[in-house]
């Protein structure tokens, strides 16, 4: 479905005088600022839409599909994208978990993107789940597994996945494992490191040579009491062992409580070796909840991380790391979550991308913890919305996307064409 450009435009009319009020404050009180270099890192910034995160069905426990209107099948998936990315100008890429969305028809679906000016980011493989019809069972693990013939199906579906993402023009695979083990004695570490770095080599080398593998961790699930890539330290180790085109990927939900994520991005960086995010929040665990719901000025820190580590290594910042939401929805319009998590990340990076970052270098030189805070507060606790808005502004968006859905009532359009029992696929 799209949105006639007239809606966008009597939206942004009937605001555009608070807008600008709003703005001009920012000038006068950050003047030291390049305000319009910071505006237009904010239109090149790009989050990719996972094609799980568009149908309702958050919980591990069971499913419940409130919202009706749900995509039914992969073009529906990416019109949904479309209409974030017509909403925000800030979701241009799709992120397809294989088998979950596979395209029959690779021309058509490119065609459906393009229509949308959607792109094609990493493809994410599925060993996690035993599949119909697949030979053996992923029940004790994937890549890890002591029996080689189930190793060789995991290292075959990642195989196809490469394929499926090339002829898409995807330029990444991500690997999540759920391998590890529930009790003490179940698993020999070593040797299930080791069969894991075997699997992942004979995967990586039919890697084309522009893509990259991001390696991602978690802590602990399925597996209760070791996960064989459980935490960057071994992901890093694996993206080190296999080569120049291996990466770690930090999924914000996957640390155990009070992590310090900001440090770990650092350092992932200063070795060239971070390879992109799943954005999300958590107050317990992996919860999947929307970006920036729970911990934001965790979210703040982590990108002004992010922003002084890029610069420093002369990193384009929207194209040389992957950005990604991985979120489950179980009370929210799905949409409206992603909107949500969308505007939470972009206003992360705006906040970064204001620092003082002379003034801060100054402050750690001279060990002066007080000022160096109080840098960092006082950027995150002053409002720079309206810069995020000034970028969907010169992108032809909306001012304020999620008013904008609920004024054009596009759940209940989204309904009336495709039904109140949908179910996403995938879920």
């Amino acid at each position: 479905m799209n949105i006639e450009q007239k809606h966008i435009a009597q939206h942004n009319d009937s605001l555009i005088s608070a807008h600008n009020r709003k703005l001009a404050y920012l000038k006068e009180d950050f003047p030291q600022h390049d305000l319009e270099r910071a505006i237009q890192k904010l239109v090149d910034f790009q989050i990719a839409i996972p094609s799980w995160a568009l149908g309702t069905g958050g919980t591990r426990f069971g499913r419940f599909s409130i919202i009706g209107g749900e995509p039914r099948n992969i073009e529906e998936k990416i019109e949904d994208v479309g209409l974030l990315h017509q909403l925000n100008a800030s979701s241009g890429a799709i992120s397809l978990h294989i088998p979950w969305d596979i395209p029959q028809d690779v021309a058509k679906i490119k065609e459906v993107a393009g229509r949308f000016g959607l792109a094609f980011d990493a493809v994410n493989s599925n060993t996690f789940q035993d599949q119909r019809d697949a030979a053996h069972s992923y029940k004790f693990g994937s890549l890890q597994h002591v029996d080689k013939a189930v190793r060789q199906q995991a290292i075959a579906h990642n195989i196809e996945v490469i394929k499926q993402g090339d002829k898409l023009g995807s330029k990444a695979l991500t690997v999540w494992l759920a391998d590890g083990s529930c009790f003490p004695g179940q698993l020999n570490f070593r040797r299930a490191f080791e069969n894991t770095l075997q699997s992942l080599e004979e995967i990586y080398v039919q890697l084309p040579p522009d893509w990259k593998m991001f390696v991602e961790y978690k802590a602990f699930e399925p597996n209760f009491y070791s996960t064989t890539i459980g935490d960057w330290g071994q992901s890093l180790l694996l993206a080190s062992k296999l080569g120049n085109q291996a990466y770690t990927l930090v999924d914000l939900g996957h640390h155990l409580p009070n992590a310090n994520i900001e440090q770990i991005v650092s350092l992932l960086l200063m070795e060239g070796k971070l390879g992109g995010f799943h954005f999300n929040d958590s107050k317990y665990g992996d919860d999947d909840l929307t970006t920036g719901s729970i911990k934001p000025y965790q979210l703040f820190l982590i990108f002004n991380e992010l922003v002084e580590g890029m610069d420093a290594r002369e990193m384009n910042h929207a194209k040389d790391l992957g950005w990604m939401i991985d979120a489950s929805h179980n009370v929210k319009d799905p949409l409206e979550d992603l909107l949500q998590s969308v505007e939470a990340i972009m206003l992360a990076y705006a906040q970064a991308l204001m620092v003082d970052r002379p003034a801060l270098n100054s402050a750690q030189q001279r060990n002066d913890v007080v000022r160096a805070q109080e840098i960092l507060q006082h950027t995150f606790r002053t409002d720079f919305r309206p810069l995020v808005a000034e970028a969907r502004l010169r992108a032809n968006a909306a001012l304020s996307p999620l008013a904008l859905y609920r004024d054009l009532d596009y759940r209940n359009q989204l309904i009336r064409k495709r039904g109140k029992n949908t179910t996403s696929t995938g879920l």
